[in-house]
């Protein structure tokens, strides 16, 4: 955990610290300062957390088996829809182009080693895939969409706590997920009858029987 040394020539890309390179600074401050252990234990699961959200997913398929065949549709879809927030939030990186905190303020200290030049900063994948597991899973379960919320809150904190982006891109990243899964989750639910279909056929032990 070093202070990242600024490089003497910025890099020909989009400088976001003046919306919130302030309050970047005062969170990797914060960090700087906290426990060691408190600062491993957030870069554990800013590195690995999103592995919750796929045990959410197939939690959820577990409960859907018992249910409606629209729930079943809409768990089903929901590593889809992460995948197609993840596309959309690529797009918007590779349009904007933001240099990584770390790389743009001098002196900036981070838990996790700065990224490379040229992998991006606005907006957060990691949390993109977050919401949007959050948001799909809401749709399907209430109760899996609070628990993916309150993980995905935690997701995006920890990568502005470890150096790895802005506030902002974390915000953002948080509002394309959230408006990529929920209509697409809304017309996951019109493959009901597919499933219903599919429960009488030789995927009928997978899917479960459904709402007695």
């Amino acid at each position: 955990m070093t202070p990242n040394v600024h490089p003497s020539a910025r890099l020909l890309a989009y400088d976001g610290s003046g919306i919130d390179g302030s309050l970047y600074t005062r969170i990797t401050g914060w960090a700087e300062s906290a426990p060691h252990w408190f600062d491993q234990l957030t870069k554990e699961w800013s590195a690995y957390g999103l592995a919750v959200f796929a045990l959410l997913m197939v939690w959820g398929w577990w409960r859907a088996r018992a249910a409606d065949s629209v729930m079943m549709a809409r768990v089903l879809a929901s590593p889809l829809i992460v995948v197609a927030a993840y596309l959309v939030n690529s797009v918007l990186k590779g349009i904007v182009e933001e240099n990584r905190p770390c790389r743009q303020i001098p002196g900036s200290f981070t838990i996790e080693a700065c990224p490379a030049p040229g992998d991006w900063s606005f907006p957060s994948n990691h949390t993109v895939i977050a919401f949007a597991a959050a948001a799909a899973l809401w749709y399907a379960d209430r109760r899996l969409g609070l628990l993916g919320l309150l993980a995905a809150v935690l997701m995006g904190a920890s990568r502005v706590w470890v150096g790895a982006h802005y506030p902002h891109d974390v915000a953002v990243a948080a509002v394309v997920g959230v408006l990529v899964a929920l209509p697409s989750a809304a017309l996951a639910g019109r493959a009901a009858p597919l499933v219903d279909r599919l429960r009488t056929g030789p995927l009928g032990p997978v899917l479960g029987a459904g709402a007695a």
